[in-house]
């Protein structure tokens, strides 16, 4: 049974897709910057004993313009096109990690190719990185050089953090998978923020609106909380999206629908729901969070009138984020079967 044999409560998304205004200009050179690194399979560096991760075909079929454009509603086209890169390098990733070791289940050479990867993860500007010998090490090596302009030059050491993350719990669900051990609920949600690389999205916000969350509050119970729920319906959201391909393609035992299932001792007809409805909860809290919880901070914190615009410019960008995930989820033809078409 798959996930499309159930009937489905609704995934609930309670803010408005926005569309950047420059999703057009972003589509027009979508390919250039993957062409560049070797992702796709013309290029010549990809043809140099390198194999390459997506036809042409493919890569424009997984719509990386449109998810930058939906999550990120308010960015300029400098920043637009910098996110850009980094989702399609973080796809990149994904999908070259699934077909050279998830499918293979070559543990150990997983682990040394992460191990490289740490080498291009330096908190340290102007840190010399190693010769890059595939187009996922070329791809962060040429990020590392342009995500942190002096505005955002506090995110170096937390943003390589969460990428050391991101690809170390590839590993992790690679040995999972081969010892068929599904993991428990309790533990999964705080490991899916990092297995999808969640904890760089409030950069992908702050680089968006150019706004950050106030140092008064950053590191209160409160907002801790409100991030941890931003977090979790991103991973947690994502794995009811790639159900079929991950567990009945890719064979992999890391996702929500198998966790609530195992957890809970319940059949996969009684986990999809479950499932849902889980995702749908951690979108309340958030909500719920940013309404109820985070006025009376505001105001306990003092902030004053700059920074209190500077932090609803932020979440006004969260809301834009999840939103367009939610819509990416949904409608693009990595995860949904349809006929193509997209909100305008």
């Amino acid at each position: 049974m798959t996930v499309r044999a159930v009937e489905l409560p609704q995934l609930w998304m309670p803010y408005a897709l926005r569309v950047n205004p420059y999703l057009p200009a972003l589509h027009e050179e979508s390919e250039s910057w993957a062409r560049g690194m070797g992702m796709l399979d013309d290029d010549p560096w990809s043809s140099a004993g390198r194999p390459a991760i997506w036809t042409r075909s493919k890569f424009h079929a997984m719509t990386v313009d449109q998810l930058t454009a939906w999550t990120l509603p308010d960015a300029s086209f400098d920043a637009l096109r910098l996110n850009h890169r980094f989702n399609i390098w973080a796809l990149a990733w994904d999908d070259y990690f699934a077909a050279a070791f998830k499918q293979t289940g070559d543990l150990p050479a997983a682990r040394a190719f992460t191990a490289r990867l740490h080498a291009f993860l330096r908190p340290e500007p102007g840190a010399r990185l190693p010769e890059p010998l595939n187009a996922v090490e070329r791809g962060i090596a040429d990020l590392q050089q342009r995500l942190f302009p002096p505005r955002l030059a506090h995110w170096r050491a937390e943003f390589n953090r969460a990428l050391a993350r991101y690809v170390d719990a590839g590993v992790e669900e690679l040995a999972n998978s081969q010892s068929g051990r599904i993991p428990h609920l309790i533990d999964y949600a705080p490991f899916r923020r990092e297995s999808f690389a969640a904890y760089t999205a409030p950069y992908s916000v702050e680089l968006a609106t150019g706004a950050r969350i106030p140092e008064q509050i950053r590191h209160t119970r409160t907002v801790r909380a409100l991030l941890d729920a931003f977090m979790d319906f991103m991973g947690l959201a994502n794995d009811i999206a790639s159900y079929e391909r991950e567990v009945h393609e890719e064979k992999d035992v890391n996702n929500l629908v198998l966790v609530v299932g195992t957890s809970l001792g319940i059949s996969l007809h009684d986990a999809v729901p479950a499932a849902l409805n889980l995702v749908n909860a951690r979108l309340r809290d958030f909500e719920h969070i940013r309404q109820s919880e985070l006025p009376p901070l505001v105001r306990r914190s003092g902030l004053d009138r700059d920074e209190r615009a500077e932090l609803e410019a932020w979440l006004r960008g969260a809301c834009g984020f999840l939103s367009g995930l939610h819509a990416w989820y949904t409608g693009a033809p990595r995860y949904a079967a349809g006929d193509g078409s997209f909100p305008e």
